[in-house]
């Protein structure tokens, strides 16, 4: 399935719809009075998070989405139905910005989480509603009011527990396949990978999701190279795996020129907890790989994992250090959520 981080759509409510005028006409009832019933209400568009959704390719395809208009009011005091709904399925991790771009309307993460976008309009009055003691045979209904209609913005961040970023053909993608059933395109040229790619990895008995951003380079955060719509897709990780190629003739800059990226998109993806890796390891002889070792400890200020996907040097290491950090965050996570509802009382 090819994949799709945003898309741009037409959304209508229904209109509501029209009061009737009629009146009682029955044989011996002469004057009857008024029974034109109300008009039905407009249907609602709707966003609903489903979970067996993981793109919003749908919605390169089509991209207007009506929903339908109440019923008018018949006589009889018989109001007409409302309209159907229409709802915008989209993956878990969809952002929904207005027209602008900027105004963010909702973020669904949860499936079966819904966003009312766009309210149907409501029925008109039948006549049969304005009836009074000075007005016992109105002439009058009222229209059923428009519905909306808006431009909005689908925007997709990947949900996953650990990303893998550095620069282009840093072993990324190899490393995914290696520890995942995930078959993302390999080849030993840079931005082999064009979009995302997840995997499930499993270390011991603990499963996590693992995501394969494509490379950045300097400038990604104002959008050079794939741009910033890539650095979206890490912002919900809880820990990044930082690769930096062994084979890069200066490891430090290739680690900075990352890191400088990472800051300028989001201070909060900045401060995300990061493994540093050396990887392609296999590549180098001993002594080259310790030179590049401690080049790259000083510049991260932290000891690197060695490895190296091929061989398999490293790997169960990174793995293990990856599922340490998801674990103690998801435990953050959980006291922070507990510690906001405050204790229980009965």
């Amino acid at each position: 399935m090819k994949f799709l981080d945003q898309a741009k759509i037409y959304v209508f409510s229904g209109s509501g719809g029209n009061g009737c005028i009629g009146f009682r006409r029955e044989k011996f009832i002469e004057f009857g009075g008024p029974n034109g019933g109300d008009g039905g209400k407009g249907g609602d568009a709707w966003i609903e998070c489903v979970a067996n959704l993981n793109t919003l390719i749908d919605y390169r395809y089509q991209q207007h989405f009506k929903a339908k208009s109440g019923q008018g009011g018949m006589g009889q005091n018989r109001a007409g139905a409302n309209g159907d709904d229409v709802i915008i399925k989209v993956p878990p991790g969809t952002e929904v910005f207005a027209e602008d771009g900027e105004t963010l309307l909702g973020d669904l993460t949860v499936p079966g989480q819904r966003l009312l976008i766009a309210k149907g309009g409501n029925g008109g009055f039948g006549n049969a509603h304005f009836k009074s003691a000075t007005n016992q045979a109105p002439t009058h209904a009222n229209p059923g009011l428009p519905g909306e209609e808006l431009t909005i913005w689908l925007r997709l961040k990947l949900i996953a527990d650990a990303g893998l970023v550095g620069l282009p053909n840093a072993g990324k993608s190899t490393f995914l396949a290696a520890v995942s059933a995930a078959k993302p395109k390999i080849a030993d040229y840079p931005f082999t990978t064009l979009h995302p790619n997840l995997g499930v990895v499993r270390t011991g008995d603990k499963d996590f999701v693992l995501a394969d951003i494509p490379g950045l380079i300097e400038g990604a955060h104002e959008g050079a190279g794939l741009g910033d719509q890539f650095l979206g897709h890490v912002e919900r990780c809880r820990v990044l795996l930082h690769l930096v190629d062994a084979t890069e003739e200066d490891v430090a800059t290739a680690y900075k020129t990352v890191r400088r990226e990472l800051k300028a998109y989001s201070e909060e993806l900045h401060k995300k907890k990061e493994i540093v890796a050396l990887s392609k390891a296999d590549a180098l002889d001993a002594e080259t790989l310790q030179a590049k070792f401690a080049d790259l400890k000083k510049a991260a200020r932290k000891t690197p994992l060695v490895l190296s996907a091929v061989s398999g040097q490293g790997v169960k290491d990174a793995l293990y250090a990856l599922t340490r950090e998801i674990t103690r965050t998801g435990q953050s996570e959980a006291d922070e959520d507990e510690a906001a509802q405050g204790p229980w009382t009965p």
